[in-house]
């Protein structure tokens, strides 16, 4: 379980009418920014789900990064990006998504996963679930079995749960809830 004596929601700025008027943005950069604030992120989240036989961590372009990669290093498994069309070099699985006002979609190395992989999928921030179910959806075409979700934020007013319950019944995880 998370360490319920430090205070992420200390570190996450609200920036409002950005980027457009009337949204509060939620700045989670200064938890990077904090030595103790990142640790605490990645402890966290590595905590719950230790154990659990996690062999690769997915994370969804480019914030997924910044929480993923060093997630993956303290499971003790392998880190895989899921990036926007035109990012890889090699043959990719491709996923589409609906976003609030449109589409986009998510690739990944054909040859990253294997049956054989359990994966975490991780991001910074959920909101309506898109990504990480796009990111979920590109795990299982490798052939890989999807464990649980983990974010920093959560924007439960979004009801982003809901949507992934659509297609998986694994955990999800988020540190902040925002209602």
């Amino acid at each position: 379980m998370p360490d319920q004596g430090f205070d992420f929601e200390s570190l996450i700025i609200d920036i409002p009418d950005y980027p457009e008027p009337g949204v509060v943005f939620k700045d989670i950069t200064p938890l990077f920014d904090d030595a103790q604030g990142l640790a605490a992120v990645v402890d966290a989240m590595a905590d719950h789900f230790a154990g659990r036989g996690v062999t690769k961590v997915v994370g969804a372009e480019a914030r997924g990064f910044l929480v993923g990669a060093p997630l993956a290093y303290r499971l003790g498994c392998g880190f895989v990006p899921a990036r926007k069309p035109g990012k890889l070099p090699r043959a990719v699985y491709s996923q589409t998504y609906d976003l609030e006002y449109g589409t986009d979609e998510l690739q990944m190395h054909q040859d990253a996963l294997d049956a054989d992989d359990r994966v975490l999928i991780v991001d910074d921030l959920i909101a309506t679930g898109g990504t990480a179910v796009a990111a979920a959806k590109l795990a299982e075409q490798a052939g890989a079995t999807v464990e649980g979700f983990s974010f920093i934020l959560e924007l439960e007013f979004l009801k982003p749960r809901d949507i992934i319950a659509k297609d998986y019944k694994q955990e999800v995880f988020s540190l902040v809830k925002v209602s």
